[in-house]
């Protein structure tokens, strides 16, 4: 298996959820010495040496909600709502991924979080019960309605994401919108009342018409865009015939372990560009061939 570490995970930030409980500590943590990560919306800041810019609680704007990202070195770090936000899909914001590429695995994990959770805050200021407007609490980790007393919790969607085998290849797909070329692995939201294992399955006969079950859990990857749990996983698939959703995919093609090898390894004219390190595709791609 890869030993590369998954993108988005491993903040080095302590959460610090009993500090959140707490709003006199909390509120005692909002001085000089707290750390605000610059953004300029949902795109980060980047300095000199290509790591995340960290400012005073004075950089915010004077009526902006600070949510709290957690402690590091004792001091506490916040984040700003923007004023919009944004679910547009990742391959739709190329200019902030040129950015990523240029972060620490612990920078980038530190962004992620931040972003989904001011982005949730940017587009649920108002109740989804009464209408009503939202305020901030628990440090940003829950909003609440004065009007009716709902309560709001940060929204994160669970996908499954899996390599479907046969035949030692890979069913790869190409999603409407990639560039000519792209493949990666197949991936789509778990349903209300849906396992893992039934997700997968769903999803792959959905798409592409195969049957697929020996679902094997691998890893997970929180995935910021806007906020998502990929859920990695491994199938088997009972035959190769392909019926392909063009409503969901571009293309899906089975690719051989050699084709997989040598596009993983950089190599000329590959059978297809892989997924970008950061996407949770690049590592179960990696542990696929290693396994």
């Amino acid at each position: 298996m890869s030993g590369a570490p998954i993108a988005f995970a491993g903040s080095p930030l302590d959460r610090a959820d009993h500090v959140r409980a707490d709003p006199e500590r909390l509120a005692g943590l909002m001085n000089w010495r707290a750390r605000l990560l610059r953004m300029e919306g949902l795109a980060p800041l980047l300095g000199d040496d290509g790591g995340l810019v960290w400012g005073t609680l004075a950089d915010a704007p004077p009526d902006a909600e600070l949510v709290f990202l957690g402690l590091k070195d004792g001091k506490g770090c916040f984040a700003a709502v923007p004023a919009e936000g944004d679910n547009a899909p990742a391959y739709a914001i190329r200019d902030v991924w040129n950015m990523l590429g240029a972060l620490s695995p612990g920078d980038l994990a530190t962004y992620g979080g931040a972003r989904s959770l001011v982005d949730w805050h940017a587009r649920h200021r108002f109740c989804a019960k009464c209408g009503q407007p939202t305020a901030l609490a628990k440090g940003g980790w829950q909003r609440n309605c004065g009007a009716c007393g709902a309560q709001h919790f940060p929204r994160t969607d669970p996908v499954t994401i899996m390599l479907v085998e046969h035949a030692d290849k890979l069913l790869l797909g190409r999603g409407l919108g990639w560039s000519e070329g792209r493949y990666s692995a197949l991936a789509g939201f778990v349903e209300p009342g849906e396992s893992i294992e039934e997700a997968v399955a769903r999803e792959v006969l959905e798409e592409t018409g195969v049957v697929a079950g020996s679902v094997q859990y691998i890893a997970s990857q929180p995935w910021p865009f806007p906020s998502q749990l990929m859920l990695g996983c491994h199938a088997m698939a009972s035959g190769e015939e392909l019926t392909i959703d063009t409503t969901e995919l571009a293309d899906a093609h089975w690719f051989t372990r050699a084709e997989v090898e040598h596009a993983m390894a950089g190599g000329a004219d590959p059978a297809f560009l892989p997924p970008p390190q950061t996407a949770i595709a690049h590592f179960l791609l990696n542990w696929w061939i290693a396994r």
